[in-house]
């Protein structure tokens, strides 16, 4: 939305057919800003070509948002850097800032960004891509300092929206380092030495048995405290620049999944108030799963922080069932859902016209 102001009109208007209260907007993907960034951050070729006509989109977009009751969250791809191998913070921070796997192989020499022969074989990246390491402080650093600029520029953004705040998955799932197979990350020569430094314990993988991981319940849990810092880094920055600013984060719903494989102890996030809202990304055309995984938020004591993602471009073709996902989302104690993504609406009137037709029961 934010490469041609002739989009924001058309977006406003389906977010209120729906009855939508917030959009959560892309305002920093793959390592770049799509808004007018200040020195130091790589900026999208479209934002210049923009700028040359004194046009700011998300500038635009907050105003037209705002005069319609309507709240915006800046969305931001925290530790992804897409597939783009010549984003400049690669060279600006070197190639310590990308996540190593257990093997000592760095995801920029990964062939078409996916896993290696012969693991390929049995292992598949989740999402293909390069992904910065949250271990290393030049990247909290840089990370922290972006979305604060953001911040600091629009100060009437009413919220920051985390994505891709997680180590990369590689499918099948494996249960973190413990049993000494699958594959993860976080093996980088300098974050292993911070892990030594900070923890007393020895390397977890230099001169253990081949294959397995010394002290691998120590070494996930100091993993996933890399994440966490960094979550609660960038909350503390944006809090202070904007106290009233809504932190929430987009979560892969198999919570021990998250935990164990992904480095992402999101209800932990909450419990502690890192962040205020947790947008699990139920995206499924199972029905039968969906309504599992609802059912289990509905039970903990933070749902009502809680606004579940439903995955609405599944069902292109059949919208009658994106509207029962939202009926059977609505039967429990969520006080909002978030609806994935305007980018399928836009192209499905069909799909706009059903959800429209139900927005009524929210």
């Amino acid at each position: 939305m934010l490469d041609d102001p002739a989009r924001i009109e058309g977006v406003l208007d389906r977010a209120e057919r729906l009855g939508a209260s917030d959009l959560f907007v892309q305002v920093y993907r793959g390592g770049r800003a799509f808004y007018p960034a200040g020195p130091g951050i790589e900026r999208a070729p479209v934002v210049d070509r923009l700028a040359a006509s004194d046009i700011d989109c998300l500038s635009e977009l907050l105003s037209a948002a705002h005069a319609r009751g309507i709240r915006v969250h800046g969305w931001v791809n925290v530790l992804s850097l897409s597939t783009r191998r010549d984003a400049h913070m690669i060279e600006d921070l070197g190639r310590s800032a990308i996540l190593v796997d257990r093997l000592g192989r760095s995801l920029l020499d990964y062939p078409d960004l996916d896993i290696p022969e012969p693991d390929r074989r049995f292992y598949r990246m989740g999402t293909r891509g390069i992904y910065l390491d949250p271990a290393a402080p030049a990247v909290r650093e840089r990370l922290v300092a972006t979305f604060r600029g953001l911040l600091e520029r629009y100060p009437t953004l009413d919220g920051l929206h985390l994505d891709y705040i997680r180590h990369p998955g590689v499918l099948p799932f494996s249960p973190g380092s413990r049993f000494g197979v699958g594959l993860e990350f976080g093996y980088g020569a300098e974050s292993r030495a911070r892990y030594r430094a900070e923890t007393g314990r020895p390397d977890p993988i230099d001169g253990a048995q081949a294959g397995m991981v010394r002290a691998a319940s120590a070494w996930d849990a100091w993993r996933r405290h890399q994440v966490t810092t960094l979550v609660e880094e960038i909350a503390a920055a944006s809090r202070e620049v904007s106290p009233g600013v809504v932190l929430s984060a987009a979560v892969i719903p198999y919570v021990d999944r998250a935990y164990l494989s992904l480095a992402q102890d999101w209800r932990n996030w909450l419990e502690t108030g890192a962040i205020d809202l947790a947008i699990p990304m139920v995206y499924t055309l199972d029905d039968r799963l969906l309504r599992y995984q609802l059912e289990t938020f509905a039970g903990w004591t933070e749902s009502d922080r809680i606004w579940p993602g439903l995955g609405v471009w599944l069902f292109e073709q059949d919208p009658s069932r994106a509207a029962a996902q939202i009926d059977e989302l609505r039967t429990l104690s969520f006080l909002g859902e978030v609806l994935f993504s305007d980018d399928a609406l836009s192209t499905a009137p069909g799909l706009v016209d059903t959800l429209a037709a139900s927005a009524t029961g929210r």
